[in-house]
């Protein structure tokens, strides 16, 4: 009996990891047709192009934010918290139901913006999220209820159903003041704000936690608790910070600035928690994925300090009056912080493989293509020269980033389809 046991128990574990791979690999080709999509909005500022750019624009975040990292996210909560839970055709439906939505909205906008159909679809999008929130809760095994970790994930799935808040607000506010006014796009800035600063930073925190648990990492319960005090403080009240750009009363600049502040200590403690552990922490990664975990905690520093010094009114308006900024924050924070450790984490548990010379490349061109894009921004506000064909060097240069990913995601197609 033992002996069969024994033969069962990997089989389940290969077939489980089987099916996360091919998932992955999906989720990959979503990152790949998002380099595409970036790729054709530079080339919008070099040559003519017959399509609406704020359609591509529209297009292109969506499927940024949940083809590739809301779906990558729930591929590895699956792996780290719900890898017990037999109910495989449940989890095969609301992977199909949310990539039925992802589809269509990758469809949908680039011909309609948000129009009837992109909104039904964002829609479905929403309803998978409950469908999943509610999964990974009922689901997850009762050992794991007390830890540390499933307290973070568990609060990241909170914020995704409140981010769903600010979607939903889209059709009623396009029907009735329009897709101009302040109101369309403080929904939108509610929906970013809770989906990144909460349920993505949320949800890889409380993976790394889980893997140290596992190897029996031991960490103070004392800091640990003030450390997510302060951050869901900081979460809630820096949403503020993405209002001050409608010149709200006072109060509003305070809430904001105090939530930067508790965000800004919230982090203080995460480090301080971990320093400690660095050893224990090396010895869990490989040399080139801690790497990428340095890599994106530097930026992560770059990012809580830029938030801090959003709540002063003149930053806040150079940001809205120069997007470049925004531009270049938007994308050192899905593709130099989440992107690296999603892709550290999805090695870590075997689920892609990480080449990387690809990797190399795809930060390389991150870097040259930010320094590009926040000069561009600089120069506007101090009057700067740019240099001769400054689009055409950004757009050759942005072309790198489809040759990283495509490398990326083929490396992984046949390790995804191997037994």
């Amino acid at each position: 009996m033992l002996k069969q046991n024994n033969r069962l128990k990997p089989i389940i574990s290969t077939n489980t990891l089987l099916n996360l791979k091919k998932y992955t690999t999906v989720a990959l080709s979503y990152f790949f047709v998002v380099s595409f999509l970036g790729l054709l909005l530079r080339f919008f500022t070099v040559v003519p192009i017959n399509l609406n750019f704020e359609y591509i624009l529209h297009t292109h975040s969506h499927t940024s934010l949940l083809g590739w990292l809301y779906l990558g996210l729930t591929l590895i909560i699956y792996k780290t918290f719900l890898e017990q839970a037999q109910v495989p055709k449940l989890k095969k439906r609301i992977f199909i139901i949310s990539n039925i939505s992802f589809l269509g909205m990758l469809v949908s906008f680039p011909f309609q913006g948000y129009g009837l159909f992109s909104i039904a679809f964002s829609s479905l999008y929403l309803l998978a999220s409950y469908w999943f929130t509610w999964f990974a809760i009922k689901y997850v095994p009762e050992e794991l209820k007390n830890n540390f970790s499933w307290k973070l994930a568990r609060a990241g799935l909170f914020y995704l159903v409140i981010s769903s808040l600010g979607t939903w607000g889209i059709a009623p506010i396009s029907a009735t003041v329009g897709l101009d006014s302040f109101w369309f796009n403080n929904s939108l800035y509610f929906f970013l704000h809770f989906l990144y600063s909460g349920f993505f930073f949320l949800t890889l925190i409380s993976v790394l936690f889980r893997i140290l648990e596992k190897r029996k990492v031991k960490f103070s319960s004392k800091l640990q608790d003030k450390f997510y005090v302060h951050l869901n403080m900081g979460i809630v009240l820096s949403y503020f910070l993405s209002v001050i750009w409608t010149k709200p009363p006072v109060i509003f600049y305070l809430l904001g600035i105090v939530g930067a502040v508790y965000q800004l200590y919230g982090y203080y403690l995460l480090y301080k928690i971990l320093l400690p552990k660095k050893a224990s922490i090396m010895r869990v990664f490989p040399k080139y994925s801690f790497f990428l975990l340095k890599f994106a905690a530097v930026l992560l520093a770059v990012r809580v300090f830029m938030q801090l010094i959003s709540g002063i009114p003149y930053f806040t308006e150079l940001a809205f009056e120069f997007k470049g900024f925004i531009i270049g924050y938007l994308h050192m924070v899905f593709l130099g912080i989440i992107t690296p450790v999603l892709l550290v984490f999805l090695a870590h548990f075997k689920m892609i493989r990480l080449p990387k010379n690809a990797i190399n490349l795809l930060l390389f061109t991150l870097i040259i293509t930010e320094i590009m894009i926040f000069y561009q921004a600089a120069a506007y506000w101090l009057k700067l020269p740019l240099f001769f064909s400054y689009n055409h060097f950004l757009t050759a240069f942005s072309c790198l980033f489809p040759i990283a990913i495509g490398w990326l995601f083929i490396r992984n197609l046949n390790f995804a389809f191997k037994r």
